[in-house]
């Protein structure tokens, strides 16, 4: 990989992450920073996280000017451009533009559906299938694919993780290709899991569409362990998620590239929030802002949790807080109904059998 273009003159790059209670996926963005710097080793680079991690993307832009950069190239550190791409950083780049006079922002788009990105996620399935080959050949016409999203009340987010599995289905040449999510829609990777396993194949590989480790990471993991227990016949794998791959890291480089070319352009003909899409008109026009001010930089006082950094979200429960002597934050969550400073918009398929009530249930 190498670099094939140079920035203009006080020109500087931002990486907005989500964030994550989990130390292990903090260190992971952190260190896919750190690759993106040695790739560009003369471009000021800083990263932040929209919530439960430090910097917050206002001190990584803090640190920016204080190199005396003017003009800054924003990335959202996202597959694909839902709630958090589309309303989230966007929001918090302009009220921090719109406080500081000669600062100006532009915002890269999603890494999106990329060639490289599934060339990246195929290497990562082809390395889990090579693993489990070792004890125990399976033809891939007799394994099924699983490809598990993020998930999200954006169906033109959902629908590109469709879109990725099929491509790696049908490149690969599985014998049948399935997509789960982690939360928000349908079907949550338990309920997909107990359905695909009556579908007669051998093998099993659950890939999680994610860049890092976190909460949901384990949780989809957590989900294929019961699932083995309860179909033994069956062999499951976990596939690895994509990390800092190659691959990720030259599509990244990429989007700063159409920043600068003028093609950072993020798909809105699919995009609720200004097309009519179907079962989502209600929410054309919806007003777009962050609502994640409330957790900005949370996630400091835990070095001390039994998780050992790696977080399963048990410090979401205050009486596990209490045991072990660690400070309680409540937390924003997707649950329905919820009365809070903010809102997320109402998801309409809350009560599906396979969605997102059934995570609740288990």
């Amino acid at each position: 990989m190498t670099n094939k273009f140079s920035l203009p003159p006080k020109t500087g790059i931002m990486l907005c992450g989500h964030g994550s209670r989990n130390k292990l996926a903090v260190n992971e963005f952190a260190n896919l920073s750190e690759r993106l710097k040695k790739q560009m080793p003369n471009v000021p680079l800083e990263y932040g996280y929209l919530e439960f991690a430090n910097p917050v993307i206002h001190k990584g832009l803090d640190r920016l000017r204080e190199q005396g950069i003017k003009n800054v190239l924003a990335l959202p550190g996202m597959l694909f451009a839902a709630g958090h791409a589309k309303n989230d950083i966007p929001s918090v780049l302009n009220s921090y533009a719109s406080l500081h006079d000669d600062f100006n922002i532009t915002y890269g788009r999603e890494l999106g559906i990329d060639t490289r990105m599934i060339r990246a996620a195929g290497e990562r399935i082809i390395q889990a299938e090579k693993t489990a080959n070792e004890n125990n050949e399976i033809n891939r016409h007799d394994s099924l694919l699983m490809v598990v999203g993020r998930g999200s009340s954006d169906v033109d987010a959902n629908s590109n993780a469709t879109k990725v599995m099929r491509m790696l289905w049908e490149g690969l040449g599985f014998g049948w290709g399935e997509t789960a999510y982690s939360g928000v829609t349908f079907p949550l990777v338990a309920p997909a899991l107990e359905k695909v396993a009556k579908l007669g194949f051998k093998r099993i590989i659950v890939f999680p569409y994610f860049l890092f480790t976190g909460v949901l990471v384990k949780r989809i993991y957590k989900a294929v362990d019961e699932a083995a227990a309860l179909f033994p016949e069956i062999e499951f794998v976990k596939a690895p998620y994509l990390n800092d791959h190659d691959l990720v890291i030259e599509t990244f480089i990429d989007r700063i590239g159409e920043i600068l070319n003028g093609q950072n352009l993020m798909n809105c003909s699919l995009c609720k929030y200004r097309e009519q899409v179907l079962g989502f008109e209600d929410e054309v026009g919806a007003k777009q802002q962050s609502h994640h001010h409330h957790v900005e930089g949370i996630g400091g006082g835990l070095e001390d949790c039994p998780c050992n950094g790696d977080c399963d979200a048990s410090c979401r429960n205050e009486d596990f807080c209490k045991e072990h002597g660690l400070p309680f934050t409540p937390l924003h969550t997707h649950e329905y109904g919820h009365d809070h400073s903010h809102h997320h918009h109402p998801y309409k398929h809350a009560d599906h059998p396979l969605g997102p009530l059934t995570l609740k249930k288990n």
